[in-house]
């Protein structure tokens, strides 16, 4: 019986904090971030195919603010870079390296809450929010301008991290390694398309856990990122550039990475 009241109560402080989350402890902890960035550039780290270690290298000593996310530790050995912020949603990938996130040296983990309440995701040191899986933000093409209330789910880790480099302030966003391809994929008609000559990730022991088990919907990620293109055009606070070598994503304006150090930094 008491664990039953127990239940209740934390229940209905779970759904009070998803209501309300910028009213909470670790809501304000996300509002601290907001515009500290201001004016600056700052670099998201895909995990495709076409990630290099040398690229990687180039933005650490060039001192690059940059985003990493789910397994990307699977690159340190080859860098000295380490991502500055670090970002997961995937429930299967946090599992399996819940300690290892926690040794990554990035100034702030970003981890839904969702997945500590109802996954048994904890990790120590990560600054959580609010993942809203199905609220609407219809005025700012469904991406979150209130990150400490929540952050709009787009089924892809890089739309998170576009959303956390808004939120901060940051005018120009690059992506890179954001291949936005895959060996097996659901495309913008609902067909699977395998192409098994096609490598997923920048290493071959990436997603052994589970690569058969899904499908990426590649068709609702393009729609996100043309939000993210549309919500740049309307603000004009911000712009995102593609500088992955190669892939297939055409959303956003093409920079060429080797040409972008003798500008910007």
């Amino acid at each position: 019986m008491l664990n039953r009241v127990c239940d209740s109560l934390q229940a209905r402080m779970q759904n009070w904090q998803a209501i309300h989350y910028e009213k909470t402890k670790m809501g304000r902890q996300l509002l601290k971030y907001k515009n500290i960035h201001q004016g600056e550039s700052c670099f998201i780290i895909g995990n495709g195919p076409s990630l290099r270690a040398e690229d990687l290298q180039k933005l650490h000593e060039n001192g690059i603010v940059s985003f990493g996310t789910n397994r990307i530790n699977n690159v340190f050995a080859q860098t000295e870079w380490r991502p500055t912020y670090y970002a997961s949603e995937d429930i299967t990938i946090l599992h399996d390296i819940q300690q290892t996130v926690e040794k990554i040296p990035a100034k702030a983990k970003f981890i839904p809450i969702n997945l500590k309440w109802y996954e048994d995701i904890n990790i120590d040191s990560a600054t959580y929010f609010y993942m809203d899986y199905v609220g609407a933000y219809s005025d700012t093409f469904g991406i979150s301008l209130n990150v400490p209330h929540g952050i709009r789910c787009r089924g892809t880790v890089t739309m998170t991290c576009i959303q956390l480099a808004i939120h901060m302030g940051f005018s120009e966003i690059y992506l890179l390694g954001v291949d936005h391809n895959y060996s097996r994929y659901t495309d913008e008609n609902g067909n699977i398309v395998v192409d098994p000559t096609v490598k997923d990730y920048f290493c071959d022991n990436y997603d052994t856990d589970f690569k058969a088990q899904i499908s990426r919907d590649l068709g609702s990620t393009t729609k996100a990122y043309l939000s993210a293109e549309c919500l740049s055009a309307e603000v004009g606070s911000f712009k995102i550039f593609n500088a992955t070598r190669g892939g297939k994503l055409e959303v956003f304006q093409r920079v060429d990475f080797d040409s972008l150090f003798g500008g910007y930094v």
